[in-house]
């Protein structure tokens, strides 16, 4: 099956960072999430989040690729690079319409 990959790239003064921590942020992984669910689908509703994995922490303006493969099982499988290093990997599924 066929994937697709493109590029994200948290902002240093996104909103969400101000708590995640103070001289020293890191970006959410619920920030992350929502990203890629905007992502696939802007209105990011529609969508269950089967499993997530965070395998290391993301630093803000750090490139990000995201591949999303669809399974048989028709779930979409998702993996976030950062200089060829997982950061995080989760199975999403389409709910609704």
């Amino acid at each position: 099956m066929s994937g697709k990959a493109e590029w994200l790239r948290i902002a240093p003064d996104h909103p969400a960072l101000a708590g995640h921590f103070p001289n020293a942020p890191i970006v959410p992984g619920a920030l992350l999430l929502d990203q890629v669910l905007h992502s696939i689908d802007p209105t990011a509703t529609l969508w269950h989040i089967a499993s997530v994995k965070f395998h290391r922490i993301v630093q803000p303006s750090e490139s990000l690729q995201l591949e999303s493969r669809p399974q048989a099982n028709g779930e979409l499988r998702i993996e976030i690079y950062a200089a060829q290093a997982l950061v995080m990997s989760a199975s999403i599924e389409r709910r609704g319409p």
